[in-house]
């Protein structure tokens, strides 16, 4: 039974998995689009709009308390792997959406992969 496990595997062990989950958003923020299998795109999607979501709520903490920014931050870092990344994200991608409710993220689908007839998408930041 699966109950109350969250994520999909993507036929990884669990340290290719992360690092490869990683990579993807690190990527997503970098480029602000990137171009995927769509089993892939589905397993950074959610963590890419919480993440967003974490950026936000630091920013709007940092202007009362300088502390909880500092800490969303941080919890930031440890999930990217670029502090370049981290600091676009703060900067420049959570103050774009500090009026939207949700819904960063958009799926094109793309077709099928030549070489294995992977579904394909593009998974990209919404623009405002």
């Amino acid at each position: 039974m699966r109950h109350r496990v969250a994520g999909k595997k993507l036929h990884r062990s669990s340290g290719q998995r992360t690092a490869l989950r990683r990579s993807l958003v690190t990527d997503l923020f970098r480029y602000e689009r990137i171009q995927t299998t769509r089993a892939k795109a589905e397993a950074i999607r959610s963590q890419a709009e919480r993440m967003i979501t974490q950026a936000k709520r630091g920013l709007q903490a940092a202007e009362e308390e300088p502390a909880k920014g500092v800490h969303a931050r941080r919890l930031a870092a440890a999930k990217l792997n670029d502090r370049k990344i981290v600091t676009k994200l703060f900067d420049e991608i959570a103050p774009r959406y500090m009026d939207r409710p949700g819904g960063y993220t958009r799926m094109l689908k793309l077709g099928l992969r030549k070489g294995d007839a992977a579904s394909m998408v593009l998974l990209e930041l919404v623009e405002e």
